[in-house]
């Protein structure tokens, strides 16, 4: 059966409990670190809980049956009857990622699939208590009042609104049937907390029978009734953040009849913040920064053309589009930005699952979440990060045994952080495990015939540690199915220079390694510098650029077949980008003296291009390369330059990697 995918109340719904399922991952790895966190465990209680109240409500019921199931473990963890331990978090992660199917099945039109019998089962037995319940743990509970009276009083704890605040919150509502439900049960009978459907989420067509005290909507609207006179069922706000008050505080019945039931995901939030945010399809936002960049090359273009007009009003005129295009093309970039957090949460996850396949103790450590991000660059840097994390837990750190026989903790510690330097993002990933010996990476350089042993004896400590990143290199004696220091990093390279980035690594043996991705915080617009090669533009990206210098061909030298010219006592590589880019050889005789040198980074090593001359900064607009060129090394894009003309854009890394072996 399909789904319709334009219904704006499944758009909502997949919205909004997708940012829930985004929360649990991270919240279930902590509470496995912390059972005795109430709040923690309230709260994936209430996750579940919500997501099987709004898949209710629109008939997914294989979504409600798994939600349901997790959501009786919880229940049963919330009075104390069952303690967290490693078993239950595997079965529950396992849920999360049967959810996380569901939705993605619904996002491409298709009912989700029933989950597996098995986990059912699992579920369901993890749901019957195995031990007493343990007063301790579960909530504070009212003092019990005569046997034959009523528990709980719902008079004094009980008050109405009469101000703007016409809604309770989720914990508030909790509370208030809490209490109802203690009515119903003797206080020397173990305590059950009463399991509902917000009011706003109708109730579902088929229960277990573990749902036997639950209350109906109409003996629900019947209390209510009871309490204010006349009353209306309050809404929940899909997500909202928990409340703890003192006493419960219910709306003031308003004078209309109430408006049709909706899920929670589609509930009005308060007035205030309904009117400070709107959500936008990220598809209008790409249109949006598409038509800045167009703007961008009409400004680029004027800029051009007032150079050849020497008029005062062409000139105010320019200069007030440029300080317009500016500001505007600012403003569209933040609305894009995203915190590092969608791709950090993630993590603690990745690495809990590695640890105990691994029999490993880690601590993971995130700082720097809320550092913005192009959305962009947010989606691309997902998989390169996970490739990353997971050498550190596989390769990095040691066995627990190891590490005490070395004086380390038994449990390694793995660091993820993220910060901005300018307008670029730097995301590091270290690791206080074994590190990587250069002396051991020269040595397998010479078992793989890359180089021979007197190269490799000259190589410096920071180039060993660079082959890592040449294809199929590794230390490893067996490759794992989890990763490989050197495995697929080559790969994650590639794909970090795709962003206009770098990743540089620093490791020192016994003591640990720390990886830094550095990529520009957007890639809708590059700054770059203009270079001319014979009678063609070319673009290079301004952040890999290190200094400029005219080339003197008198100080320059063949190191093994490499020309090289000493700068400040390093041997600079140089390759001239003519031989490789364009027909001719070699410039015309009147430019033999006058090649620039543009120095540039690949990684941590600096290298030379020769070009016949500068044009300058110009900022540019990226724009794909055609089929035909599409995939071919060395080139990041297009795009259109001030007079009008097309320049290629100079993908740094994949051009020394692709023709840097050529004399």
């Amino acid at each position: 059966m399909s789904l319709d995918t334009g219904d704006e109340i499944l758009q909502d719904f997949l919205v909004e409990a997708g940012e829930l399922l985004d929360g649990l991952s991270e919240q279930l790895v902590e509470l496995e670190q912390n059972p005795q966190d109430r709040q923690q465990l309230d709260a994936v209680f209430r996750g579940f809980h919500t997501i099987k109240g709004g898949a209710g409500f629109l008939n997914l019921n294989n979504l409600v049956t798994v939600c349901h199931r997790a959501e009786d473990v919880f229940n049963v963890l919330r009075q104390g009857q069952r303690q967290v331990d490693g078993t239950l978090m595997d079965a529950v992660l396992q849920v999360l990622d049967v959810v996380m199917d569901m939705f993605n099945e619904m996002r491409s039109g298709q009912e989700p699939s029933p989950a597996d019998a098995g986990l059912l089962a699992t579920l369901e037995s993890l749901a019957t208590p195995d031990e007493p319940t343990s007063t301790a743990a579960t909530a504070p509970q009212p003092d019990s009042p005569p046997k034959d009276t009523p528990a709980v009083s719902p008079e004094p704890a009980v008050s109405a609104a009469t101000g703007s605040d016409d809604e309770i919150t989720e914990a508030e509502f909790e509370a208030l049937l809490d209490a109802i439900s203690a009515q119903d049960h003797p206080t020397d009978a173990p305590t059950q907390p009463a399991a509902f459907h917000a009011a706003s989420v109708q109730t579902e067509s088929t229960l277990s029978e573990q749902d036997s005290d639950l209350i109906t909507d109409d003996e629900f609207e019947r209390l209510l009734d009871e309490l204010h006179g006349q009353g209306q069922p309050p809404k929940t706000q899909f997500g909202s953040p928990p409340a703890t008050p003192e006493s419960v505080t219910l709306a003031k019945p308003a004078p209309t009849a109430a408006p049709p039931a909706r899920p929670v995901a589609a509930t009005a939030v308060a007035a205030s913040v309904a009117e400070a945010t709107v959500r936008v399809d990220t598809k209008r936002l790409d249109d949006i920064m598409n038509l800045v960049g167009e703007l961008v090359l009409v400004r680029n273009r004027l800029a051009t053309l007032h150079a050849r007009i020497n008029d005062e009003e062409v000139s105010a005129a320019v200069g007030n589009l440029d300080a317009v295009t500016s500001d505007l093309q600012t403003s569209v970039m933040k609305t894009r930005m995203q915190p590092v957090k969608k791709i950090f949460g993630r993590f603690p996850r990745v690495v809990r699952d590695l640890a105990r396949s691994l029999n490993k103790e880690i601590n993971l450590e995130l700082r720097g979440e809320d550092t913005d991000l192009d959305k962009n660059q947010v989606e691309a840097l997902a998989d390169p990060l996970v490739h990353l994390v997971r050498n550190a837990v596989d390769h990095g750190i040691e066995y627990p045994d190891e590490r005490e026989r070395r004086g380390k903790p038994r449990a390694g510690q793995v660091v993820l952080a993220a910060e901005q330097e300018g307008d670029h993002i730097l995301l590091t990933i270290s690791d206080d495990g074994q590190g990587m010996d250069p002396d051991t990476l020269r040595r397998k350089a010479v078992e793989k015939g890359l180089m021979d042993e007197e190269a490799a004896a000259r190589m410096s400590d920071q180039n060993a540690l660079n082959m890592i990143f040449m294809p199929g290199f590794t230390t490893k004696a067996e490759i794992s199915d989890v990763s490989g220091r050197g495995v697929g990093m080559d790969v994650v390279k590639t794909r970090i220079a795709q962003l206009n980035g770098t990743v540089e690594i620093d490791s020192v043996y016994g003591e640990g390694s720390t990886l830094g991705v550095k990529v520009p915080l957007t890639l809708a617009i590059l700054p770059t510098l203009m270079v001319v090669l014979g009678s063609q533009r070319f673009a290079l990206p301004l952040a890999s650029i290190s200094e400029i210098f005219n080339l003197e061909h008198s100080r320059t030298h063949h190191i093994d077949h490499q020309e090289v010219v000493m700068v400040r006592d390093e041997a600079l590589p140089l390759y001239y980008l003519r031989r490789w880019l364009t027909d001719g050889d070699d410039p015309p005789a009147d430019n033999e003296n006058r090649d620039v040198v543009v120095v540039v980074f690949v990684g941590k090593q600096r290298v030379g291009f020769v070009v016949d001359r500068l044009i300058g900064q110009e900022e540019v607009v990226i724009k794909p390369l055609g089929s035909y060129l599409q995939g071919l090394p060395g080139f990041a894009g297009a795009t259109i330059t001030g007079d009008g003309g097309v320049a290629l854009i100079l993908d740094i890394p994949g051009l020394v990697n692709a023709y840097a072996g050529r004399p």
